[in-house]
């Protein structure tokens, strides 16, 4: 095991390192795109997540953070859905045998993998398809774009299961995509929408025909991948932390980052391959 394939998660300072040899799901890195590509794999269950699930993906995504070649992240499901949530099985059952205590473990847990992509420099692309449901809705949530085949629906499931819809950060996450009220009404129906709606809302990105929806977001990816990924990475880095900042403080916040950036190499590249009248060559 080399030190840079290795991750310790923020905040789990007693968690052992991880190198990027999932066994719960599929990952492939195209070393010539830089993109990798997780692929849920779990298709006789939906996708459904168990506990080794969770924590292999929150730990892979905080290694993608600094792992060598990668810059752009494509996450699917296998089969005819995206992820249906937490298997009922495998987690929920076991779950009414945690005294509070180790329920809030693994609550904290599913919150860390929404951490973990969220605070990942690398853009990460849904490719989403048949059912976005519970917990994989959140995942979907989360990711940058979403990309999303005509039978993906999608539902925050958790009011109807007795649980509050404010699971895994999604009551943050979600009124900053759709609005307020119609993020109350999903979250709390945990009512299944189509693939439609949920482009109408803005919370599909793009909707393509079913069997289409990693190949659109592969494409996705490799275009990001071959952009100036600092500018890239600011610019997630911006909007996650301005969604907190007053608009004075978003200015400042703005002017400082873009100052950085026209330090940064890619910038030169830019101007000079405008000049030049060729295609930019980003690092």
């Amino acid at each position: 095991m080399t030190t840079d394939r290795t991750i310790r998660p923020p905040d789990n300072p007693s968690s052992a390192p991880m190198a990027i040899e999932p066994t719960s799901f599929l990952y492939e890195h195209d070393r010539d795109t830089q993109v990798v590509t997780i692929t849920l794999n779990r298709p006789d269950r939906l996708n459904a997540l168990t506990f080794e699930v969770y924590d292999e993906l929150r730990r892979t995504f905080y290694a993608l953070d600094r792992e060598p070649g990668v810059r752009a992240i494509v996450i699917t499901g296998a089969g005819r859905a995206f992820c249906s949530g937490g298997d009922v099985e495998d987690i929920i059952g076991a779950l009414f045998e945690r005294d509070p205590e180790g329920l809030l473990d693994f609550t904290r847990m599913t919150c860390d993998l929404i951490r973990a992509i969220r605070l990942c420099r690398r853009p990460v692309i849904g490719a989403l398809n048949g059912t976005v449901a519970g917990a994989g809705a959140v995942i979907a949530t989360a990711c940058d774009i979403r990309i999303a085949a005509e039978s993906a629906r999608i539902a925050y499931l958790f009011t109807r299961v007795g649980l509050s819809g404010a699971d895994m950060g999604v009551a943050w996450l979600l009124p900053r995509i759709v609005g307020l009220a119609k993020a109350s009404e999903l979250l709390m129906t945990g009512a299944f929408i189509g693939a439609d709606e949920a482009h109408r809302l803005g919370l599909y990105n793009h909707v393509v025909p079913d069997g289409e929806a990693l190949a659109e977001a592969t494409a996705m990816a490799r275009k990001l991948a071959r952009g100036p990924s600092y500018a890239i990475e600011m610019t997630k880095d911006a909007l996650n932390r301005e969604a907190s900042m007053d608009l004075l403080s978003a200015l400042e916040n703005e002017a400082q980052v873009q100052a950085v950036c026209m330090l940064n190499p890619n910038f030169r590249e830019s101007y000079e391959a405008f000049v030049e009248k060729r295609e930019p060559r980003f690092v």
